[in-house]
């Protein structure tokens, strides 16, 4: 059964989402380890979201419970969240809803600023960890990949990515209100990741020319170098230099704090870093006005409706797809089973007629077919049964005429195993 726990910038607060994206990814590992219903955990903590994706092996309602309050208490201990504010932050998703709203936030249509392209490569990493840390599992990997295959082919079909703008564009966006002319401000960029490249793209889109780079981790000039930026090694320096300084690195701690700060002058300071790379204390500076990921959020821009509502029906559509063919795979077992009830029955015929002396090869080769063909409208009839969702109804029939059952119907609590199970049936 698949269950997940979502918190977002929709219903938490970025404080809480902060600390729970420096410890929960690493605490999916323990919670595995100590539960005794915990299959597999997938976490995904980004900039306005956190995620914990569970594969959870009891199917009763005691047993999800036990998981969800379980996930609760780890990612609180890992992340210094109290576990009522993070019980009374989170949202619990279970069964099939699980499938579609991945998919959604996957394509991006669940972020700040809808169709964002930085999410799919998230999600993407999120499994990657897991696989890493050996916390997946077969029903997460399938659910993951058919997510970002499902985020790939709306942003080939849709201009949902279009519509949407990634955070650095509108946090530019609403920077240009207090930044008269881009081509004049000297900007700092603080940070040399991807998006730090990402943010020289949009800085040079807007006419910025005079860029300056910091970097704690010593790769200013690697970056300065590549990107045409003024590399500096000293942070108060770089600060005292710009107009307008920009933080995106992965610390966990504030990289920027008030003592590198000067008064005096006017100087705009956009915090894109989750954790927080700037200390809230820097906006009581005289002169500095702070942007933070917080106020940029209120600001997203309402989506182009026409684009995600393509998307989302796109998503809906993926997403029953995938419930549909579980669902029909999960019956697999059932038909192999009745298929062999048939053919045993038939063998078994078929060699006392041969110890009679009445059977010819034509004589069964024409019952083999026969059997065939009887059995053709069962299968077809359990495809048609599971998508409409009455694979049980498939499964009390065949015990009820032919006191034939599943072995593995017990089981099998989840229908996305049963895919793997008739592969491994197939191969045989």
């Amino acid at each position: 059964m698949l269950i997940c726990l979502t918190a977002s910038h929709q219903n938490a607060s970025f404080d809480l989402l902060e600390r729970l994206s420096i410890g929960a990814p690493s605490a999916a590992g323990t919670l595995v380890d100590g539960s005794d219903f915990v299959s597999g955990a997938v976490v995904l903590a980004t900039c306005n979201r956190f995620e914990a994706y569970l594969d959870v092996d009891e199917p009763l309602t005691a047993g999800s419970a036990l998981a969800v309050e379980a996930t609760i208490e780890t990612m609180s201990t890992a992340s210094g969240v109290e576990p009522d504010d993070l019980r009374d932050s989170v949202r619990v998703i279970t069964g099939d809803e699980v499938v579609e709203h991945l998919f959604a936030v996957s394509s991006g249509l669940e972020s700040v600023v809808v169709g964002e392209d930085e999410i799919s490569g998230q999600v993407r990493r999120s499994l990657e960890r897991a696989r890493h840390d050996g916390t997946t599992s077969r029903d997460l990997e399938r659910l993951f990949q058919k997510a970002s295959q499902t985020s790939r082919g709306i942003k080939n079909q849709t201009n949902v990515g279009g519509a949407g703008r990634s955070l650095v564009r509108l946090a530019l966006e609403l920077a240009s209100s207090r930044v008269t002319d881009w081509s004049e401000a000297r900007v700092l960029i603080v940070g040399t990741g991807q998006y730090a490249a990402t943010t020289v793209a949009a800085l040079r889109d807007r006419g910025a020319d005079q860029l300056a780079v910091y970097s704690g981790s010593g790769r200013a000039e690697w970056f300065g170098l590549k990107h045409a930026a003024t590399p500096y090694d000293d942070l108060a320096t770089a600060v005292a230099w710009s107009d307008v300084l920009i933080t995106c690195t992965s610390t966990t701690e504030p990289v920027v704090t008030r003592d590198v700060v000067q008064p005096g002058g006017r100087r705009l300071v956009i915090d894109l870093g989750l954790p927080r790379n700037v200390d809230p204390l820097v906006s009581g500076v005289e002169g500095v006005e702070l942007l933070d990921l917080e106020t940029i959020s209120l600001h997203a821009p309402l989506p182009q409706l026409s684009a995600a509502d393509d998307a989302r029906a796109l998503v809906s559509s993926a997403a029953a797809e995938f419930q549909a063919v579980a669902a029909e795979q999960s019956l697999t077992p059932s038909v192999v089973a009745l298929r062999k009830h048939v053919f045993d029955l038939l063998d078994a015929e078929i060699e006392r007629a041969r110890s009679r002396g009445d059977s010819s090869e034509r004589t069964e080769s024409a019952l083999r077919h026969l059997a065939g063909v009887l059995l053709h409208t069962p299968s077809v009839r359990a495809r048609e049964l599971a998508r409409e969702g009455r694979g049980d109804e498939f499964r009390d029939g065949l015990e009820a005429l032919f006191g034939v059952t599943d072995a593995r119907r017990a089981s099998s609590s989840s229908p996305l195993r049963a895919i793997d199970d008739e592969r491994q049936a197939s191969a045989g």
